[in-house]
C-alpha cells in the first residue's frame, strides 16, 4: 500500500483539541481537509507525522504552544479610551476590533472589560498558550509528488 510522503497532496481529517479537552478545529462539519505535505499549509509538526502515513491510519499529534500560536503576552492586553471607539454599535465583552499598528498591519483584539472611561482588550490569538493536541486520520492520497 502507498505511504505519503512530502510533496504528496493528501485528505486529511483532524479534531485539535487544547489541554482542557475543548474541541477548537475539525474536519466534521466540512468534511476532509487538503493539504500537500511541505507545503506549509499546516503546522510542521502535522506535515511530519502525516509522512509515512497509509490511507485509513490514524495518528496523534502534539504541538507545544510555543510551536503553535506562542505564549500569551500580558503587553497584549491593553486599554484603549472609549473616546477612540466608533460611537455605534455599543461596546460589548467579547466583541472583536481591528486596530492597525504603527508598523500598517493589523491586530485583532478582543474586549474583555468595559469601564466608563476605557475598554480593556486583549491582542493574543485566542490560542495563545494553549498546547494543541491534533486527532489525525489519514482519507486519501490525491496527487503523489
Amino acid at each position: 500500500m502507498h505511504s505519503a510522503k512530502s510533496g504528496d497532496t493528501v485528505l486529511i481529517n483532524f479534531e485539535v483539541r487544547t489541554d482542557a479537552g475543548q474541541v477548537v478545529g475539525s474536519t466534521q462539519q466540512e468534511g476532509p481537509q487538503t493539504v500537500t505535505i511541505g507545503g506549509s499549509e499546516i503546522f510542521p509538526q502535522v506535515e511530519a507525522a502525516l509522512i509515512g502515513m497509509e490511507v485509513g491510519s490514524e495518528q496523534s499529534v502534539t504541538i507545544a504552544a510555543a510551536d503553535a500560536f506562542g505564549p500569551r503576552r500580558e503587553e497584549m492586553i491593553v486599554e484603549i479610551p472609549r473616546s477612540n471607539l466608533p460611537a455605534e454599535p455599543e461596546p460589548q465583552i467579547g466583541m472583536e476590533l481591528a486596530a492597525r499598528q504603527q508598523d500598517g498591519s493589523t491586530v485583532n483584539l478582543v474586549i474583555t472589560e468595559i469601564g466608563e472611561e476605557a475598554v480593556k482588550v486583549d491582542g493574543n490569538h485566542p490560542l495563545a498558550g494553549e498546547d494543541l493536541h491534533f486527532g489525525l486520520t489519514l482519507v486519501e492520497i490525491k496527487a503523489a509528488a
